[in-house]
């Protein structure tokens, strides 16, 4: 016995004097051997119970199952769908496709001659190329109003602000004068 083994080790099995193994597969037939009868009579553990989240007592299984779910690969539809719907962008996205269906919400002719400009807090804003126009759009304030929340959903549109056309400015610089003839000074 060496004085670097401990009393109680076992030492691997050794060949008979005249029998030697050059590749060593004898020395680790043995040895597998002598760990397969260890851990057969090793006392078993109990098994784990799978985990458990924290007071609830669901199940949270380690590996994804026969069943789809959240950590297996989504669709692309689903992934943003989840992403709107966190940020909150739903209205936002509804108002939009809005904007771009324009001629379809209010009909081909009121399309042409106005257009949706902003929409905030329930209040969407159309501006007219004329002021006509923007007579007959605030006489179609109410009905204009059911239709979109009926695309929108009920209660995103509540105001609807006609603005009128464009018009130029004669005011040229920082500086103005108060009681002046404007533009009917420029022609005569």
């Amino acid at each position: 016995m060496n004085h670097d083994e401990e009393p109680g080790a076992e030492r691997p099995p050794q060949p008979p004097d005249g029998e030697h193994d050059d590749t060593g597969l004898d020395l680790a037939r043995t040895v597998a051997k002598a760990i397969a009868g260890a851990a057969r009579n090793a006392p078993r553990k109990k098994r784990k119970p799978a985990n458990r989240q924290a007071g609830k007592g669901k199940v949270v299984p380690k590996a994804s199952g026969a069943h789809p779910d959240e950590r297996d690969p989504q669709l692309l539809d689903t992934t943003v769908g989840r992403l709107i719907e966190d940020h909150g962008w739903t209205l936002d996205l509804k108002v939009h496709s809005v904007f771009g269906r324009w001629p379809d919400i209010v009909g081909a002719e009121v399309a042409q001659h106005c257009a949706p400009t902003s929409f905030a807090d329930g209040t969407l804003v159309v501006r007219t190329e004329s002021t006509a126009w923007a007579t007959q759009l605030r006489l179609l304030a109410p009905t204009l109003v059911r239709r979109l929340n009926e695309e929108l959903g009920h209660g995103s549109v509540t105001v609807i602000v006609v603005e009128g056309p464009n018009v130029p400015s004669w005011k040229k610089g920082r500086l103005g004068t108060r009681d002046g003839r404007g533009p009917r000074d420029t022609y005569g």
